[in-house]
């Protein structure tokens, strides 16, 4: 999804998915309180905050002036979620969908409208929420893509099974030029992008678990100096801690989002 103001004078021309497609393109954080979300990702991990075009409701978070995601304070307003949300690039969100209920999915919202582009908030047959963007992508995202601030983690109940169902949906591994490419490694299968992993998929997710963290889902992973440090700052804000290990913590936000902090790779 598109948060992002128009280009600034003298901006390069943005790309979309039309050139850039089957790859995650962005994330997204649906939530009830702007300002309590702003306050809970600052302390915790260090975000800035800039408007975005699509209204007040809307912001674009930024680490050491790099965009990360993207904040929508709509889920009382529009009865969704609250959520840490992954989103496709597609070339036509309407075909996705289509796939998608052609495949045993669900749409929940869309596809709409959302000047420049599309959206639509789907769900595949294992219940795992995951958007499409059909449209322009922000200015800076070849500058998110490079940095990687944010890589996403689907648990599900069969990787493999999931692999073949989104591959129908993105055209993974098909003779289009430019697509994803699925790489299997042991029990994961690995989505690769040019050449870089942009996101995993893992078996062991149960589908009728009471607990949601054990569910099949969508986990937005966020790259940081500090795992400790942004376990216990979630804590001191409302949050809380799921897990958490030297290398990882699973968080939950003060209003009930899901996200983790992952230790950022030192490149020598």
């Amino acid at each position: 999804m598109n948060h992002d103001t128009t280009a600034p004078s003298g901006a390069k021309s943005r790309l979309s998915t039309h050139s850039v497609f089957g790859a995650p393109c962005w994330v997204t954080l649906t939530s009830r309180d702007l300002k309590a979300t702003e306050e809970f990702y600052s302390a915790v991990l260090g975000w800035q905050w800039r408007p975005a075009r699509l209204g007040d409701h809307f912001r674009i978070a930024l680490a050491g002036g790099a965009p990360v995601a993207g904040i929508a304070a709509v889920a009382g307003m529009w009865q969704m979620a609250v959520a840490w949300t992954p989103y496709f690039a597609v070339a036509s969100a309407d075909e996705a969908a289509s796939r998608v209920q052609e495949r045993g999915g669900t749409a929940a919202v869309g596809p709409i409208s959302l000047p420049p582009g599309r959206a639509a908030l789907l769900a595949d047959r294992e219940g795992a929420t995951f958007g499409v963007w059909e449209g322009e992508l922000f200015t800076d995202w070849e500058t998110w893509r490079n940095t990687r601030p944010a890589f996403i983690r689907l648990h599900t109940r069969d990787a493999f099974d999931a692999a073949i169902f989104y591959g129908q949906i993105f055209d993974w591994a098909s003779d289009r030029p430019g697509c994803c490419e699925v790489e299997y490694d042991g029990d994961e299968v690995l989505l690769r992008s040019q050449g870089d992993v942009v996101a995993r998929i893992e078996s062991g997710a149960l589908e009728a678990a009471p607990d949601p963290t054990i569910r099949p889902h969508w986990q937005v992973h966020f790259a940081v100096d500090d795992v400790a440090a942004c376990a216990r700052a979630a804590e001191l804000h409302g949050g809380s801690v799921l897990s958490e290990s030297d290398e990882e913590a699973v968080l939950r936000d003060a209003d009930g989002a899901q996200f983790t902090v992952t230790a950022r790779r030192v490149e020598h």
